[in-house]
């Protein structure tokens, strides 16, 4: 349900908007890099002199050695954000790898992206699938740990959480859901312009808002008050997702069609469902969406 959707519109494609963004920055922006980089640097120095550390001649070779790491790190998350903005999955994966013992949140929730977004390429094998997913969850999960203000870091717990969940067992796939929520509105609040939050939290409430009723009976023995949502609600992240971005992702609009569905506007519906047909379709995903919105649109005459 939920899950199983989920993984599929948070694998890659969720990167299309601000991918395309990032790749100029790399070709355009040398100098805003640099400014980062030194910015980054004159931090670390900072700290070094408040300590009273960069005092003696010999220690300046200290603050020389953060200035590096800090470089370092800031050249390596660059590098991991444009071979993810390529769908490079496997090469990022190996990149971030070797920094799945950082303290470093930065590293941690990009890791469990690339982990999670490794388990569900083409042929994967299912032991292997289950494995990269339970470690995406441990990386995101130790992100968390060590930055839990940051809104990316919210964002992947709560997506791997979901993809566990499969896993688990109705049970826990259900009282997962409400963790999940909590941890959207989260990274909602801590940057409310991250489209992809949105989106995902849009999602969240369309699953639960077109649950058909006997497995809300289901879900009703198990919990006294099962997770519970409606159109309107999801329509409003849906939109929110496309005033923070707009057309970052056609999954977006045809789910802003299906809503207004749901909801009895047909007029809508057709609006997004046309735009939602007319993106371009590069990716298989894409591929999907266009097909689905051709048929929704068929059918509605």
């Amino acid at each position: 349900m939920f899950a199983t959707v989920l993984r599929r519109c948070v694998s890659g494609k969720l990167l299309s908007a601000p991918a395309a963004k990032l790749v100029r920055a790399r070709g355009t922006s040398n100098y805003s890099t640099t400014l980062r980089r030194t910015a980054a640097a004159l931090t670390c120095l900072e700290f070094f002199f408040a300590l009273g550390l960069l005092v003696q001649p010999a220690e300046w070779k200290l603050g020389e050695l953060c200035v590096a790491f800090c470089v370092r790190a800031e050249e390596v998350l660059e590098q991991a954000d444009y071979l993810y903005s390529c769908a490079e999955t496997e090469k990022l994966y190996q990149l971030l790898l070797q920094y799945k013992d950082s303290d470093n949140a930065e590293f941690l929730w990009r890791l469990a992206r690339a982990s999670r977004d490794l388990s569900v390429q083409p042929n994967v094998e299912a032991g292997r699938k289950k494995q990269l997913m339970f470690d995406a969850f441990e990386y995101a999960k130790k992100a968390l740990d060590k930055d839990d203000k940051c809104f990316a870091a919210h964002k992947w717990y709560a997506v791997c959480l979901s993809d566990v969940g499969d896993y688990e067992g109705i049970k826990t796939k259900i009282g997962n859901s409400y963790i999940i929520r909590e941890h959207l509105e989260r990274a909602i609040e801590l940057n409310p312009k991250d489209a992809t939050s949105l989106f995902i939290l849009g999602y969240w409430c369309f699953s639960f808002a077109e649950l058909p009723w006997y497995q809300r009976k289901v879900a009703a023995v198990i919990f006294s008050s099962p997770p519970n949502s409606t159109y309107e609600e999801a329509l409003e992240f849906f939109l929110k997702a496309e005033e923070a971005d707009p057309n970052f992702y056609s999954k977006n609009l045809l789910m802003l069609g299906k809503t207004y569905l749901g909801m009895k506007d047909r007029e809508r519906a057709l609006h997004y469902l046309t735009k939602a047909k007319e993106y371009p379709a590069h990716t298989q995903e894409e591929k999907e969406v266009h097909k689905e919105a051709l048929d929704f649109l068929k059918k509605l005459g």
